[in-house]
């Protein structure tokens, strides 16, 4: 699987974008490690992938019949987070910076080790998502959130920011009025917004906090999103990979301001996300659509991973943020 820098992937990029020539790709947290392949070209014992329905699953026959053949018949997942004096001294770090007004919304991350019988195919097979991806040997992605979409110039964003247990009651109702998650989001789209406007005019916000459904195997959860756009000059192809890397890392997975905001990440986790929290997607030619790599499991040297993460604000405390990580280290099977 061939790797490329920052800006050997921004050239192939631009170049085969520029041809209208189709390709699949993904980008790491860093922006160090980039893999870009024509979609002809692309090793299904190396990448498989479905992107939205884009996909190549047919080529090594995983069919609806297949898909949950391979389980176990008994599912093994044991997760070992850190402890909450270990998370504590992480939140403590973010929350220091936040009130001494140097972000305003930092993107917090653990890995958590899980013992399982489940193979990283096995996850990818029988997990759902909007966009999932399957890296031999290195790691599985099962991710519902939107990175950017271009269409006939137009480009758009979809920050996901805010959730909370379906069934619990009044769940619309306890999640639109949470002071902590407006103020998560409300930060979250004025940054995309400002990210857009480096590539695009006009940009404007189009759906402000509207609320999806997304399907667990704890159940259902709501979540919000607002929908972000933004108009691309006429030659946008020949400049597709300028245009996706002067917007990484993703601001959902970073917070605000971003350059100092990572620099308070790098000190807090005291982890290399690696691939976890890039992007991936494709381009068919004509169009481009991309996830942030979020619902990551790595098979790393010393066993398999479970990365998840939460935006930290001036609200936050560290007891709700340490039990909301939790709830994210799930079996990824339905």
């Amino acid at each position: 699987m061939k790797l490329y820098s920052k800006q050997e992937a921004i050239a192939r990029m631009n170049m085969l974008a520029g041809c209208s020539k189709s390709f699949v790709f993904l980008i790491d947290y860093s922006q160090e490690q980039v893999y870009v392949e024509e979609t002809a070209e692309v090793s299904p014992e190396e990448l498989i992938y479905n992107l939205n329905g884009f996909t190549n699953e047919a080529v090594v026959g995983l069919t609806d019949e297949l898909l949950s053949e391979s389980l176990p018949e008994q599912i093994e997942w044991i997760s070992q987070p850190v402890s909450f004096q270990e998370y504590r001294r992480a939140f403590g770090y973010v929350k220091k910076n936040i009130l001494a007004g140097n972000s305003f919304l930092t993107n917090l991350t653990c890995r958590t080790p899980v013992q399982t019988n489940l193979t990283l195919k096995d996850i990818y097979c029988n997990s759902r998502a909007l966009y999932k991806v399957w890296v031999k040997n290195r790691f599985v992605v099962f991710s519902p959130e939107i990175f950017v979409r271009i269409k006939k110039r137009i480009i758009s964003s979809y920050p996901m920011k805010g959730t909370i247990d379906a069934t619990l009651p009044n769940a619309v109702q306890t999640l639109m009025n949470d002071g902590k998650e407006a103020a998560e989001h409300a930060t979250i789209v004025d940054l995309i917004r400002n990210d857009l406007s480096i590539v695009a005019s006009r940009v404007r916000v189009e759906r402000y906090r509207y609320i999806d459904v997304l399907p667990t195997n704890r159940g259902p959860i709501l979540q919000t999103s607002s929908e972000i756009c933004g108009e691309l000059p006429a030659d946008y192809k020949q400049q597709l990979g300028d245009i996706l890397f002067s917007m990484l890392p993703a601001g959902s997975i970073t917070g605000a301001p971003k350059k100092k905001t990572m620099q308070i990440i790098r000190e807090a986790e005291g982890y290399e996300r690696g691939f976890y929290t890039g992007i991936t997607g494709y381009f068919d030619g004509d169009s481009l659509d991309s996830a942030v790599m979020i619902r990551f499991v790595e098979q790393e040297a010393d066993g398999m991973y479970f990365k998840s993460g939460g935006g930290i604000t001036f609200k936050s405390d560290a007891h709700s943020e340490y039990e909301e990580m939790k709830q994210k280290i799930y079996v990824p099977i339905y």
